[in-house]
């Protein structure tokens, strides 16, 4: 059972936004949101890599969602935040530009993402949740963090 909305469940999400766009992601994944700092910068780690930062002892690779999206440049900004995740057995930051709030979804409130053939890699997306006009892009973060590129997180037994 994956820990987004069963059939008859709803599910919280944490909503962010990249540029113009807002997405959203598990709630229970969610460990902290701070403010952004430079992190410390790793020789040879991939562009979207920032760096790391300590965390209470723990040392936290921090993930720029601007960048790994291809979002162009990233500003950081005042409302610019690292979104502290538990995925597995790692403790890993993403910035974002900005949280805005916690929205529970329904299962009829997400539909499938659209297949756009080769033109936009849906392998992250859970779907896309619509809360009146208001639409939010669905992101499997366990997936996109334990993916092969990443190499940030151990692939997780099914």
């Amino acid at each position: 059972m994956t820990d987004t909305a069963t059939a008859t469940n709803p599910a919280e999400y944490l909503a962010f936004t990249l540029g113009r766009e807002e997405y959203g992601i598990d709630i229970q994944k969610v460990s902290e949101i701070r403010n952004y700092e430079n992190p410390t910068r790793l020789a040879s780690a991939p562009d979207f890599v920032k760096g790391v930062i300590n965390l209470r002892g723990t040392i936290v690779p921090i993930v720029d969602m601007r960048i790994r999206f291809a979002l162009g440049t990233p500003e950081y900004g005042p409302f610019t935040v690292v979104i502290i995740l538990n995925i597995g057995n790692r403790t890993v930051g993403m910035v974002v530009d900005a949280v805005s709030d916690v929205t529970t979804l329904a299962p009829e409130q997400i539909k499938p993402a659209p297949d756009l053939g080769s033109t936009l890699n849906t392998e992250h997306i859970v779907g896309l949740g619509t809360v009146d006009e208001r639409m939010l892009i669905l992101v499997d973060i366990d997936r996109m963090m334990s993916s092969e590129e990443m190499g940030l997180v151990e692939r997780m037994a099914a």
